[in-house]
């Protein structure tokens, strides 16, 4: 399997040169509507397959067009993962546990609830992190990118167990940043494995979303109310 590169039409820009991008409401309609096609595309076919032509035509615009927007196939690539990104389609930090819970079960309650809106999310993506996958496992790029983002919710996520050690609320000897890590680790592989690999529906979600938070709890080893 060949490394994804950026594909770019015959005298198009060179790789160091931006594409202008959007400056109208029409332009950023276009623009959102070739990232939305782009990723219908993506999930039909994989990165490899994928052709910007089909991109283009699936968002109904001139392929020509395509250039004043991204660079090539590898740009829209991350486009859509950014959006991704956007609807919650990362594991949960764990900053909302600097706010105020009146008790462990509101704290429980609360990590489950995250919990389960990122396993909907996911499981309504399915098909697109199937390909994320695919990507990162043929582009050293693409695996930076990714570790990369997903540095930002570990960290926010350290720090949220940092505060519960220090309210005596989670086990003093666990070192936060590899907690962290292996807490979205879970989260993101079990989701993976359930609706990529085992290919499972909506319904896995209620129970999934309870174990996982169990599990957290254990790990922690947040103590009972």
């Amino acid at each position: 399997m060949t490394r994804p590169t950026t594909t770019r039409r015959p005298g198009a820009r060179g790789p160091s040169a931006p594409a202008p991008g959007a400056k109208t409401a029409r332009g950023f309609a276009t623009q959102a509507a070739l990232v939305r096609a782009a990723q219908k595309v993506f999930e039909r076919d994989g990165f490899l397959d994928a052709r910007i032509t089909d991109i283009t035509a699936t968002a109904r615009t001139a392929t020509g067009s395509f250039y004043t927007y991204f660079n090539g196939k590898e740009e829209i690539f991350l486009a859509v993962v950014e959006a991704l990104d956007e609807v919650g389609l990362h594991p949960p930090s764990l900053e909302y546990l600097a706010e105020h819970h009146a008790d462990v079960a509101d704290l429980i309650a609360d990590v489950n609830a995250h919990h389960r809106a990122y396993l909907e999310t996911y499981h309504r993506n399915a098909k697109m992190m199937r390909v994320v996958e695919e990507v990162t496992n043929v582009s050293d790029s693409f695996r930076r990118e990714r570790t990369a983002r997903a540095q930002t919710w570990i960290e926010a996520s350290r720090e949220a167990i940092g505060k519960l050690q220090r309210e005596g609320r989670a086990d003093p000897g666990l070192d936060p940043l590899t907690a962290a890590r292996a807490l979205s680790l879970m989260l993101s592989r079990s989701a993976y494995v359930t609706f990529v690999l085992e290919e499972e529906g909506a319904e896995s979600i209620e129970g999934l979303a309870q174990t996982l938070t169990r599990l957290w709890v254990n790990a922690l080893k947040v103590p009972p109310a």
